[in-house]
């Protein structure tokens, strides 16, 4: 079994994977790299042959792991293509929205790649998708290889990946969270016979504060809620719309229901309102917390738009989830913010990552009263209210992470989805840990055996 990255770059990026025994091809993942634009935001698809990957395999639908998936089922018109429903459904969805995003950076942009695909090349592939139950063993076409898939905690349908051949099993992580978020309940993963574990290292350079608890972030977040208030005020939080949205929207139900917070209306906006339908829908269907909660129609202080193309108006005493997180361009939360931000009565809470070249990250570090640009063809925006960041990560602590692998004690592990210095901190631990486990960085395009 040979296995290569076809990422381009050791980063997060365009998550891309392949497997490879004798002449059978498993695609794992296909993703769009967040940062990059046009063929440079691609894997390295035409790294495989054409027309040879027996079966492409999707861990779950966020955008640097799904974004190019109907590129890669172009180069292999007849491989099936497995994953949890819950990441079809979600991850149509998010794939018609990238069309959208793609056209319009066409046009604004001259980025003349795009749209690498179209909505009616998205429904002409959806019959190749095959949807799979979590933690039951399936076949993958036309090979001597079965699957299994594991609830990897990390987003509604997330998935780890079990291949078994010969009586040997790769094991891939996905994207993972090992604690239990307010709508996620924690990975539930194989503790046993991995002889080869492909993870990844999204957190390995970052160091939880100790004494943190989820349960304390979120009295944290209360807090400068009841500020705000108190101020005559209104609270941002930039989300991103799938995973985050329906996060915070719980936690702020919990939060309220606890009388941690007042009784203020909760907008959302953005593509977050046709995912969290999606979210709804399989409310009863899998593995979370709150079993049958209706986030639409079960949250009494939300004021959820239904109708296209809604404005979002800007009221006092109001809590808004507005994507996207990273306020990029020509997103509700940039827009948004753009008449926000100088009230110093307003609060703006960040609750996930933030690119450093996003204007998220600028309002994130500037300080009072400082300029900052949020759409380079419109004048900077004076930064006067009160910002604040909050550690709400929907990826495992790389603490976490260490103690998964410990347990496990594969073979070998090769390091992915994580920046230079995340997958340093993981190879220097596990030698120490484990020092009879190989661990493997493989530069990207180059084929290694692991067994």
């Amino acid at each position: 079994m040979r296995f290569r990255n076809l990422t381009r770059r050791r980063e997060i990026g365009a998550n891309c994977y392949l497997l490879e025994a004798g002449d059978e091809r498993i695609i794992i993942d296909s993703g769009m790299h967040p940062k990059q634009a046009g063929n440079d935001a691609l894997p390295d698809i035409n790294g495989v042959p054409f027309d040879k990957a027996n079966a492409l395999l999707l861990s779950h639908a966020h955008h640097d792991h799904i974004g190019s998936l109907a590129v890669t089922q172009r180069r292999h018109p007849g491989a099936p293509v497995y994953m949890t429903e819950a990441t079809g459904e979600i991850g149509s969805a998010m794939l018609h929205n990238s069309v959208n995003v793609m056209t319009k950076q066409r046009e604004e942009l001259g980025i003349n790649e795009y749209p690498f695909f179209t909505h009616r090349e998205l429904d002409q592939i959806r019959p190749l998708w095959s949807y799979q139950p979590i933690n039951k063993r399936f076949g993958l076409a036309d090979t001597a290889m079965d699957c299994t898939f594991h609830d990897a905690g990390h987003i509604i349908g997330s998935a780890g990946i079990s291949i078994h051949e010969n009586g040997k099993t790769f094991f891939y992580t996905g994207d993972v969270c090992f604690e239990n978020q307010t709508i996620s309940m924690a990975a539930d993963f194989p503790k046993s016979h991995v002889d080869v574990m492909l993870m990844e290292t999204t957190r390995g350079d970052f160091a939880r504060p100790e004494g943190y608890t989820r349960k304390g972030e979120k009295e944290k977040l209360a807090a400068l809620i009841r500020d705000t208030w108190a101020a005559g005020g209104s609270v941002l939080i930039p989300v991103f719309a799938l995973g985050k949205t329906q996060e915070v929207l719980l936690m702020m139900h919990e939060l309220h229901q606890l009388d941690l917070i007042p009784e203020m209306p909760l907008f959302m906006g953005g593509l977050s309102t046709k995912i969290t339908v999606l979210y709804d829908q399989y409310s009863s269907k899998v593995r979370r917390n709150y079993a049958g909660f209706s986030l639409l129609d079960d949250i009494d202080i939300l004021v959820a738009s239904r109708r296209k193309k809604r404005e979002i108006t800007y009221q006092t005493r109001c809590i808004y989830a507005l994507s996207s997180g990273m306020m990029s361009e020509n997103t509700t939360s940039n827009v948004f913010a753009a008449k926000f931000l100088d009230n110093p009565r307003n609060s703006v809470a960040f609750v996930g990552y933030t690119d450093i070249d996003s204007p998220g990250y600028k309002v994130r570090h500037a300080k009072p009263g400082e300029k900052v640009t949020l759409d380079k063809r419109l004048p900077p925006v004076q930064v006067n209210c009160r910002v604040e960041s909050f550690d709400f990560s929907a990826h495992a602590t790389r603490e976490t992470l260490l103690d998964y692998v410990k347990e496990v004690k594969p073979g070998k592990v090769i390091l992915v989805h994580g920046d230079e210095p995340a997958q340093k901190w993981f190879e220097r631990e596990i030698n120490v840990a484990l020092p009879g486990t190989e661990v493997m960085r493989p530069e990207p395009g180059k084929d290694v055996d692991i067994w």
